[in-house]
């Protein structure tokens, strides 16, 4: 498994499809995810430090998660199946032992990671199947700052 990091949001107005940019860390290759604007605007949040008067998805699974004894040990994306990644969310309970592994989009487990600030990591078989920068960005829209 090779670390990965944020490296950025890029969003588009009045579009459906966001991207996320992910890069090997302390190495060179790096990729990006098509999310949908709700995983983008809370990743946003999230990178910005911005606070909701109420608790939104994210935020209510990540504080359920914390009620329920557990956290996030990490996030990996595990595999790139019809141009669809797959991701798995790893809790643990207070003394490091694994609770359980669950099955997520890479947007809501990265969206968490970000939250609980744990470790991201991708599949060096995901990362082989990839050129540089992979997958489709339109050109032309400008990006929300």
């Amino acid at each position: 498994m090779v670390p990965v990091e944020l490296a950025r949001l890029v969003q588009y107005d009045n579009a459906e499809q966001q991207f996320i940019h992910l890069r090997e860390v302390g190495g060179t290759r790096g990729f990006p995810i098509v999310i949908g604007e709700n995983e983008a605007n809370e990743i946003r949040r999230v990178v910005t430090g911005q606070r909701t008067e109420r608790p939104l998805t994210h935020q209510l699974a990540y504080q359920a998660i914390r009620e329920l004894g557990c956290d996030l040990l990490r996030v990996d994306i595990v595999d790139l199946r019809s141009n669809t990644f797959f991701a798995q969310i790893v809790l643990h309970d207070g003394q490091g032992a694994i609770r359980t592994v669950l099955d997520a989009r890479p947007s809501d487990a990265l969206a968490l990671a970000l939250r609980a600030k744990c470790p991201v990591r991708v599949a060096e078989s995901v990362l082989a199947s990839l050129r540089p920068d992979q997958g489709p960005e339109p050109e032309e829209k400008p990006e929300k700052e």
